[in-house]
């Protein structure tokens, strides 16, 4: 017999959203495949480490961090990391995984915090999955996305505005934060 899932999963729901590990353990718990979404370096050591080729070595970084944590253990579905820069691309590996089921595959999108950057960067993705046709969403993952798609415009400002993005800018990192607020501007997703 199969466990009926937590409300808080969001089951009824083809694509999900959550914020931060709580949100990845509740819903990526119960959910297809999880697209993990972090738009900035934190402040400090790992700043130095995303400079370069913007999205590739971000989701490099996510990649390592997310198996030494151990969350595809935890989780139980393939995961990727996402961020402004691949959300199209991430949306498109989602749409993949549905072909490849051949039946509705259920998304958790869960952003790394409930900061603007991450936030807006989960919009983002939620937003390019329903321009795929991934749209039966949660009434939380529908207001993420309406988020985004009301501030789509002013992305760049917000993303250096945002405490984060100050915080990083103060570092001398003020090209990692305009590489991290361009949409589509990379085309890697890494697993």
């Amino acid at each position: 017999m199969t466990e009926t899932p937590p409300l808080d999963a969001q089951p009824h729901y083809q694509v999900r959203f959550g914020r931060g590990i709580d949100g990845l353990r509740s819903i990526g718990g119960h959910a297809d495949v999880v697209i993990w979404v972090d738009a900035l370096p934190e402040p400090g050591a790992s700043a130095g480490r995303a400079t370069g080729s913007a999205g590739g070595q971000r989701a490099a970084r996510r990649a390592e961090d997310a198996h030494a944590l151990g969350w595809p253990e935890f989780v139980g579905a393939p995961i990727i990391h996402a961020d402004l820069t691949n959300r199209s691309d991430a949306a498109k590996w989602m749409l993949e995984q549905q072909v490849e089921a051949g039946d509705r595959v259920s998304v958790a999108v869960v952003a790394a915090s409930d900061g603007v950057e991450d936030t807006l960067a989960a919009g983002a993705v939620i937003d390019a999955l329903a321009a795929l046709g991934i749209d039966f969403s949660s009434p939380e993952a529908a207001v993420v996305c309406a988020s985004f798609t009301g501030l789509e415009r002013a992305v760049a400002h917000l993303f250096s505005a945002s405490i984060a993005g100050r915080a990083l800018i103060a570092e001398g990192c003020a090209d990692v934060v305009s590489g991290a607020s361009g949409i589509d501007s990379a085309s890697s997703v890494v697993a």
